[in-house]
C-alpha cells in the first residue's frame, strides 16, 4: 500500500487552498500513491471566527470537498481529508472539525468529528480555546479502505490514549492523526506521542500536518509545527517531512501490524480494576 502525506501551509482562503490541494493530489497520484492524506483544517486555517463564518459552508456545500470528490474519481485515488472546518446543523452555532474519507468513486465513505477540544494556554503569547468555535464530536469511527481498517482521529485527540486503544480493539490497523500542531508543544510532544500510540496499539500511525506561517486576511496569522510523520507498529519513524510543504510517499506493509501484535499482544491483556479511591 503506497500512501502520500500532504504537508500544507493552508491560508484562511478556501479557494486558494483548494487550488493548492488539487495540484498536490495530482502529484501524489503521479508518485504512485493509492491514498493521499491531508492535514487538519485543510480548507481554512484561521483564528478569526467572524472570517470563518463568512467563508465556511456546511459539508454538503463545501467547494473544496466537491473538488476532492471530483479529483478522487478522476485519479482513482482514495483521499482522507484530514479535516475540514464546516458549519454545523442549526441550532448549533459552532463549527465541526470533520475528517472525511473519500473513495476513488468520489463518495464520502466515513466522517469523524474531532472529540477533544484544544483549550490550552501554552504560554502567555500562545492560547487556544477551540471549544469556543468548534462543537466536539461524540463518536469514535473506523472505516475500510485499501483492504485495511482505519481509525480516524484529529490532532489533540492524540493525547487521549484510550481512544486509540478502543479503535485498535475495534479492528483498526492504521490510525490517522491529521494535525495543525502547535510549535510550542510540537518539539517536545509530537513525535513521542505518535510513537506511543503506535507502540501501544501495534498500528501504523499516519500524521499529515500543517506547517509554517499561515497567511490570514485578518492579519492574525497562525504558526504550526509541521513534521508530518509515519510511524510503524513497532515504533520506528518511517517519515519525518520536516517543516516545508510537500508530498511525501511511504509504502506500508500490513504484515507488520500482525507481527507487532504477535510479539506483544497487549491489546488482549486488559484487566478490570478498582479505582484508586475504592
Amino acid at each position: 500500500m503506497r500512501i502520500a502525506l500532504l504537508q500544507m501551509t493552508s491560508s484562511d482562503d478556501p479557494v486558494e487552498n483548494s487550488a493548492t490541494l488539487r495540484e498536490m493530489l495530482r502529484a501524489a497520484k503521479g508518485a504512485g500513491a493509492e491514498m493521499a492524506l491531508t492535514p487538519e483544517v485543510t480548507n481554512c486555517v484561521s483564528m478569526d471566527r467572524a472570517h470563518q463564518h463568512r467563508v465556511l459552508a456546511p459539508q454538503e456545500d463545501d467547494q473544496l470537498l466537491h473538488m476532492v470528490q471530483a479529483e478522487s474519481q478522476a485519479l482513482g485515488l482514495w483521499v482522507l481529508l484530514g479535516s475540514l472546518a464546516v458549519k454545523s446543523d442549526p441550532p448549533e452555532q459552532r463549527f465541526a472539525n470533520r475528517s472525511l474519507m473519500i473513495s476513488p468513486e468520489g463518495a464520502v465513505t466515513a466522517t469523524y468529528d474531532k472529540m477533544h477540544m484544544f483549550d490550552v494556554q501554552v504560554s502567555e503569547a500562545e492560547t487556544y480555546r477551540e471549544s469556543s468555535g468548534y462543537a466536539p464530536g461524540d463518536r469514535a469511527v473506523t472505516t475500510q479502505a485499501l483492504g485495511a481498517t482505519f481509525g480516524l482521529t484529529i490532532c489533540y485527540d492524540l493525547r487521549f490514549a484510550y481512544l486509540y486503544r478502543a479503535l485498535a480493539q475495534a479492528g483498526a490497523q492504521i490510525l490517522t492523526v491529521p494535525s495543525a500542531f502547535s510549535p510550542g508543544t510540537g518539539p517536545a510532544h509530537w513525535q513521542p506521542l505518535l510513537q506511543a500510540r503506535a507502540i501501544e496499539t501495534g498500528c501504523f500511525v499516519l500524521a499529515p500536518s500543517q506547517c509554517g506561517t499561515h497567511p490570514a486576511q485578518s492579519g492574525k496569522s497562525r504558526q504550526t509545527y509541521g513534521h508530518s510523520m509515519v510511524i510503524a507498529p513497532w515504533g520506528e519513524v518511517l517519515l519525518d517531512a520536516g517543516t516545508d510543504p510537500g508530498v511525501h510517499c511511504v509504502d506500508l506493509d500490513l504484515a507488520k501490524v500482525e507481527d507487532a501484535r504477535r510479539k506483544v499482544p497487549a491489546l488482549t491483556h486488559d484487566r478490570t480494576f478498582k479505582g484508586p479511591d475504592a
